[in-house]
Formats: C-alpha cells, sequence, structure tokens
C-alpha cells in the first residue's frame, strides 16, 4: 500500500527512450474506459495490456502501478466537470453547473465515488477546477474557512446524492429489470403493509411520487437539496456580511 502523499503527480516522469508504441494519454484513456464497463475491480494492467494490443510490462514504461493509473484516470475525468468564471453568471447559477457538473460526471464514472479521498487529488485537472471554484466562491463574498467549508458543504450533497444513485443503478442493472418495473413489484408488499405504517402511505398516495419516473426523482431530489443549500449560504451571508459580503 503507497503511503498517502506518494503521488504520481509529486514524482518526476521516467526519461523515455526510442520511440514508443503508446502514449500516456491512449493508457488513461482505454483504462477509463476498462473502468466505465467494469468498475475498479476489474482493471488490471494486464487486462488493460490486452485491450490495447500490448504486454502488461510495457505499460510500466508510462505508468509506474496501478495506483498511479487510477489517480491519472480520476484527474483526466475531473476534467469533464465545468467552473463558470466569476462574472459570466450569477454566483448561485455558477456554483449549480459545476455542482450538477459534478453529478452527472460521476454518474458516468461511478467508479470514481470509491476512489475520492483514497490518494491526494492535484492533478492539474482537478488543481484547474479548485482555482476556478475558488474564484467564483470568493467574487461571491466567501473568504477564509468559510469558503473552504462552503465547497465541501456542496461537495458532499454531491457525492452523497451521487453515491445512492450510481448504487440503485448498479443494482437495477444487475436484476435486468427496469427501475419502474422493480417497483411495480415492490407495490403489493407496500399496500399489504400500509396498514401497519399508515402516515408513510398516506404519504405516498397524496404525494403522487409513484407515478413519477425514477431518474426525474433523483433529479428532483438533487436539485432541491443544492437549492436549499445555496438558500443557506445566502442566509449566513446577509448575517456575516464581515466574512461573506452580500455581493
Amino acid at each position: 500500500m503507497p503511503e498517502f502523499t506518494d503521488s504520481v503527480w509529486t514524482r518526476q516522469a521516467r526519461p523515455r527512450t526510442g520511440q514508443p508504441t503508446l502514449s500516456r494519454e491512449q493508457i488513461v484513456r482505454t483504462a477509463i474506459e476498462l473502468l466505465d464497463t467494469e468498475g475498479a475491480a476489474g482493471l488490471s494492467m494486464r487486462r488493460l495490456g490486452a485491450r490495447l494490443g500490448s504486454g502488461a510490462t510495457s505499460l510500466y514504461w508510462h505508468v509506474a502501478t496501478k495506483d498511479d493509473l487510477l489517480e491519472l484516470a480520476v484527474d483526466q475525468v475531473m476534467g469533464e466537470i465545468y467552473v463558470p468564471e466569476p462574472g459570466d453568471t450569477p454566483w448561485r447559477v455558477g456554483v449549480s453547473v459545476m455542482a450538477n457538473g459534478m453529478r452527472a460526471m460521476l454518474l458516468r464514472h461511478p467508479w470514481v465515488i470509491g476512489l475520492l479521498g483514497v490518494r491526494p487529488t492535484i492533478g492539474p485537472n482537478v488543481m484547474r477546477m479548485s482555482n476556478r471554484s475558488v474564484a467564483l466562491l470568493s467574487a461571491a463574498g466567501f473568504t477564509g474557512s468559510a469558503l473552504s467549508h462552503v465547497h465541501s458543504l456542496i461537495t458532499a450533497h454531491v457525492i452523497g446524492a451521487a453515491t445512492t444513485e450510481a448504487a440503485v443503478a448498479a443494482a437495477v442493472q444487475r436484476s435486468g429489470q427496469s427501475a419502474a418495473k422493480i417497483r411495480e413489484q415492490l407495490e403489493p408488499f407496500l399496500e399489504e403493509n400500509a396498514r401497519d405504517y399508515p402516515d408513510y402511505a398516506r404519504w405516498r398516495q397524496e404525494s403522487g411520487v409513484t407515478e413519477l419516473d425514477p431518474d426525474q426523482i433523483w433529479d428532483q431530489s438533487f436539485a432541491f437539496g443544492l437549492e436549499r443549500i445555496l438558500d443557506g449560504l445566502d442566509l449566513w451571508r446577509s448575517g456575516h456580511a464581515g466574512s461573506a459580503s452580500a455581493a
């Protein structure tokens, strides 16, 4: 197990000799394709080499270990997240764009969720995103440790929502049925036990939640949570004009 601070980004790249038949970018791109279909557990240097039509040994000239490869892959997909420039849009819209982009990325690449926090996220794409996030929140008036807390709060909402949604999506895929079909099969059990849980049963009937598309429920739930977080941050800014001006 490598030390936490032993990052691929803090080490000098190994010198290359001769004309390489593969590039690091090609290796990382193919690794992401494998991760998207098989997950982190399905990635190995041998399987990656087979997909690239190259031996695992040749991969080590470009990427020293599987852990390094995962770091590179995480940073690559983090580059899919767009953070608006300050001044291009109101801060709430900018944060919403960033948060929705992060959620979409995690749902496209759910293997990333299990890797967050395992190794330092200090690659160029992450650092670029972090720099623009700081600029966006600074322009909104957040400063010092408050800015860090705001970013952590938003990120926690994104990761929490995406983790649950990705887990359910994986379970549905393994079942070979649609989410709507699974819900339909559970209805008799819920109706049979409605008398034991009257408040829950009444809410389900009155809310019409059973008529909504499952994907629509996920989207609405995420948007509702994000908007309430932003509402709370607006109120906090109003009461802490010295720490976070109401810009």
